[in-house]
């Protein structure tokens, strides 16, 4: 179970199957470091990462444990590229830094896959592929104009036949489906606590049960205070996403948090393994209420999608995804589903990640829109590089400030009313 959380999500496949923690004892006392980094899920320790591996002094503020929050819930699926296509995102940044964005987001997943190798993490990781099969006319058509949009920049997609969307996946009740040979899977919790063990190798300080509860900034340095303590740094990286709070104004009003959901089997029997999935890939559907689904590396089936910011609707959701599983897989219905969780991503107006210059020497990274593993990943590394120095317009991502979202106190049921009219278009395309 996941510690400190709500009963209705913490029944996590990803705790249960979890590898040893690193030690990160709480801080206590004084520290100075370089960088200090507030929120140790996949961005803030990738960024301790790539500091620390340069010689930076790095100490890393965690309220929880490392891997607590979204980027130890997720579904693992290492999906490349950005919510927008390569050529939307070059039409409104340039040919310039939308085209470095597009090679940053597009190169995100070898970055993922290339770390665990070169690290040695042991988190299941298999770069399989990522397809995204489609539900309906209307999105194929989208779909295949994803897939030439990136071939023509000599990416490995291509879209796969009816039947070859039935073979890979083990149900034949999509039409058609994208592939994207960059992507693949892996136990995200264990990524996180790897990656947390090879930055604190690297010499990074990382501290949990820490939760920053003030923040001072001054002439020539930053005071950030938690229960124990406080550090003074030169410069601070704010890596909460989802889990953002009023610590440092505005940055809570520029994302929403929405709960996403997964309910996850026992070990199946290799007669009904076998043909789910059965080369190892991962899913997520065209929909715009989008499942997403895989089995884990023990032959588990795992399936997500959006949940509820109540716990009576959060379970009718966990209940809709067993169904919907049984759908795809009639093999599943007498199968016993052991596991239930969810946690809170982070979603923008625009549908891209923000990397906000909040203040002098002040960075914050967040708004992933679901796809958390492998941008958080180069965000992270993003981030370092101006920590360390890079100017910011030599970053391969664009630096803005904060712009909160317009009546923010509207955003629960803005978020609902959103739901309900994405599930209703679903609903009407075949």
């Amino acid at each position: 179970m996941i510690s400190n959380e709500t009963e209705v999500i913490a029944n996590s496949l990803w705790t249960a199957t979890a590898n040893p923690a690193p030690d990160c004892p709480p801080l206590q006392g004084a520290a100075e470091c370089d960088v200090a980094i507030i929120g140790g899920g996949f961005t803030g320790l990738s960024a301790a990462l790539h500091l620390a591996e340069r010689g930076t002094r790095v100490v890393v503020l965690e309220a929880q444990s490392p891997g607590w929050a979204a980027s130890g819930r997720n579904g693992g699926q290492v999906n490349p590229g950005l919510k927008e296509d390569p050529d939307t995102v070059e039409a409104r940044f340039g040919a310039d830094m939308g085209g470095r964005m597009v090679a940053l987001s597009g190169g995100a997943g070898q970055l993922v896959f290339d770390l665990v190798r070169r690290l040695d993490i042991r988190c299941d990781a298999r770069q399989t592929g990522w397809i995204q099969p489609v539900h309906s006319a209307q999105s194929e058509a989208a779909v295949r104009e994803r897939v030439a949009q990136w071939t023509r920049r000599g990416a490995p997609l291509r879209m796969l036949s009816r039947e070859d969307t039935a073979a890979l996946l083990g149900t034949d009740l999509y039409r058609s489906a994208m592939i994207d040979e960059r992507g693949g899977n892996l136990h995200p919790l264990n990524y996180a606590l790897g990656l947390a063990e090879a930055a604190q190798r690297a010499g990074a300080a990382i501290h949990g049960q820490s939760r920053v509860t003030g923040f001072e900034s001054r002439a020539d340095h930053h005071v950030l205070r938690a229960a124990g303590g406080q550090v003074r740094a030169k410069k601070v990286l704010l890596c909460t996403n989802g889990y953002t709070d009023g610590l440092i104004a505005p940055m809570r009003r520029t994302v929403v948090p929405i709960r996403s959901v997964q309910v996850a089997t026992d070990i199946l029997p290799e007669e009904i393994a076998g043909k789910i999935l059965p080369q190892g890939h991962s899913a997520s559907d065209s929909r715009r209420l989008l499942l997403y689904f895989r089995k884990d590396a023990a032959g588990r089936f795992v399936m997500g999608g959006r949940g509820d910011y109540s716990d009576g609707g959060t379970l009718r959701q966990m209940q809709a995804l067993r169904e919907a599983s049984v759908r795809l897989y009639p093999a599943l219905r007498d199968v016993r589903w052991s596991y239930s969780w969810g946690g809170f991503v982070a979603m923008t107006q625009d549908h891209y990640p923000h990397l906000d210059l909040v203040g002098p020497g002040v960075m914050a990274a967040m708004g992933y829109n679901g796809r958390g593993v492998a941008m958080a990943t180069a965000l992270g590394k993003v981030m370092a590089d101006w920590a360390g120095g890079t100017p910011e317009a030599a970053l391969d991502y664009p630096v803005t400030r904060p712009h909160p979202i317009p009546f923010y106190f509207m955003r629960k049921p803005a978020v609902m009313a959103t739901v309900a009219w994405s599930r209703f278009r679903d609903s009407l395309e075949r």
